[in-house]
C-alpha cells in the first residue's frame, strides 16, 4: 500500500447531511437546520464516540454564510469548530455543497468572484479558529449538479440542455477557489468529490463505443481540473491532493437507464473495488470513498459488502484512505421535506430525536474494528 503523509483521524468518517440548494418546489432548503444537526452538533459527534468516528464531512451552506454580495458571516460555524476541537473530530468542509445564494447561478458573470472571495473569506476565518490543516472540498459532485441544474431542472437555473455549459463554469469557479485556497494556506489539502458510476452494455440500443463514452462522461469535471481537458482553464494536477467517489446502491445501470439491482443481480454489476483500483491507478491520488450508504432495513448488509470491497481495494494497493457513511442521521427527501429516507444510522422521530438503527450501527462498528486491523496489518 503507498503510505502518504495525508492521513484522517479515523479511517470511517461520518457524513451529514448539508445540502442547502432550492428545489423543484422552488424552496431553499437547508438539510443542516431540518436535521437540527447545526444546533446539536456536540451531541452528534458525542454520538460518534461508540463507533470510533473522529472524521466527519459537513458543509458550510454558502446560501446562508453569504449574507448580501461579497459579505460573509460564518458564525453559524461556531459551534462546529467548538465542538471539534473539544472532542477532537477531524471536519472535512464541503464549501458548496448544490446551493447558491438566491442571486447566483454557474453561469453568472460574478460566479467565480463570489466563489473565490466565498473562498478566501472562509480560509480566513478557518484560520482564526483551527490550527490544524483545512480539509476541503470545494464544489461537491460537480458532474452530478451540472447534470441535476443543467439537464433535468432539478435546481437553479431549472435548465435543460445546458449541462455542459454549468459544468464548464463550475469547474473554472472550483479552479479559481483552490488557488486562492492554496495561496492563504498552502498545507491545506484540497479533494475533488464526484459520483463513481458504471453503465452497462446490455441491449443493442447504443454500441460499445456509446456506452464507454457515456461512462467517460463522469470524470470530465475531475479531468478539467487536474489540467488533462480545457487547458485555458489552467487546471492543474498540483491543485489536487486527494481524490473522493461517492458510490450508492444505483450507481450501476444499463444503457436503458435501468438500475441494476445489487442484491439480486450483483453478476451483472462491476464489482466496487474494480471501480477503485481503476481510478486510482489512472490518476494515481489517493482516494476517499466520500459517500456510501443505504435505505431502509437492507443498510446493514449494504455496509457489509462496501466493507468487503474496500477490503479487497486495500489489498489490491490502492492507497485508500477513508470510508464515509453518508449520511448518519436520516435526512427528508428534498423535494418533499414531508418523507423522510429511513437512510441513517440514526433515524428521526417526530420531534427529531436521534433513534439508532442497530443493525446498521453494529455493522459500521465491526467494520471500522476490520479496517482498523487491516491497516495495521498493512503498515
Amino acid at each position: 500500500m503507498n503510505i502518504s503523509t495525508l492521513s484522517l483521524n479515523s479511517f470511517m468518517i461520518a457524513g451529514y447531511e448539508c445540502a442547502d440548494h432550492i428545489n423543484r418546489s422552488g424552496e431553499r432548503i437547508n438539510l443542516q437546520s431540518i436535521t437540527q444537526h447545526d444546533v446539536r452538533v456536540r451531541e452528534d459527534y458525542l454520538d460518534l464516540q461508540g463507533l470510533g468516528i473522529k472524521t466527519v464531512r459537513e458543509g458550510i451552506c454558502w446560501s446562508f454564510v453569504e449574507t448580501k454580495p461579497f459579505v460573509f458571516d460564518f458564525s453559524r460555524l461556531d459551534s462546529f469548530f467548538k465542538a471539534s476541537e473539544e472532542l477532537g473530530i477531524q471536519i472535512i468542509w464541503d464549501l458548496c455543497h448544490f446551493g447558491y445564494p438566491d442571486d447566483l447561478t454557474p453561469t453568472h458573470p460574478q460566479f467565480v468572484k463570489r466563489f473565490c472571495a466565498l473562498c478566501e473569506a472562509f480560509l480566513n476565518y478557518h484560520k482564526n479558529h483551527c490550527n490544524k490543516p483545512p480539509w476541503i472540498v470545494p464544489i461537491n459532485e460537480i458532474s452530478f449538479l451540472s447534470w441535476h441544474s443543467g439537464d433535468v431542472r432539478g435546481t437553479v437555473p431549472f435548465a435543460v440542455n445546458s449541462g455542459a455549459d454549468i459544468k464548464y463554469h463550475l469547474c473554472k469557479a472550483a479552479i479559481q477557489g483552490i488557488k486562492i485556497i492554496k495561496e492563504i494556506a498552502p498545507n491545506s489539502i484540497v479533494l475533488l468529490v464526484e459520483p463513481l458510476i458504471k453503465i452497462h452494455k446490455e441491449y443493442r440500443s447504443l454500441s460499445i463505443e456509446e456506452v464507454e463514452k457515456k461512462n467517460d462522461g463522469q470524470f470530465e469535471a475531475m479531468e478539467i481540473i487536474l489540467g488533462m481537458r480545457h487547458p485555458e482553464l489552467s487546471g492543474n494536477a498540483e491543485l489536487v491532493d486527494m481524490l473522493g467517489f461517492n458510490y450508492y446502491y444505483n450507481n450501476q445501470w444499463n444503457e436503458m437507464n435501468e438500475t441494476i439491482d445489487w442484491l439480486r443481480d450483483a453478476q451483472r454489476m462491476t464489482p466496487l473495488n474494480v471501480l477503485l483500483q481503476e481510478v486510482f491507478y489512472k490518476y494515481r491520488k489517493p482516494i476517499i470513498l466520500t459517500e456510501t450508504g443505504h435505505f431502509g432495513p437492507h443498510r446493514d448488509l449494504w455496509m457489509r459488502q462496501i466493507t468487503e470491497q474496500c477490503l479487497l481495494t486495500l489489498k489490491a494497493g490502492v492507497d485508500l484512505k477513508g470510508v464515509c457513511i453518508y449520511p448518519v442521521i436520516d435526512r427528508p427527501d428534498w423535494d418533499d421535506l414531508s418523507s423522510y429516507c429511513n437512510c441513517g444510522i440514526w433515524d428521526l422521530d417526530n420531534e427529531f430525536n436521534r433513534i439508532v438503527f442497530n443493525s446498521y450501527y453494529s455493522q459500521v462498528r465491526e467494520s471500522g474494528k476490520i479496517f482498523q486491523n487491516e491497516l495495521f496489518t498493512i503498515d
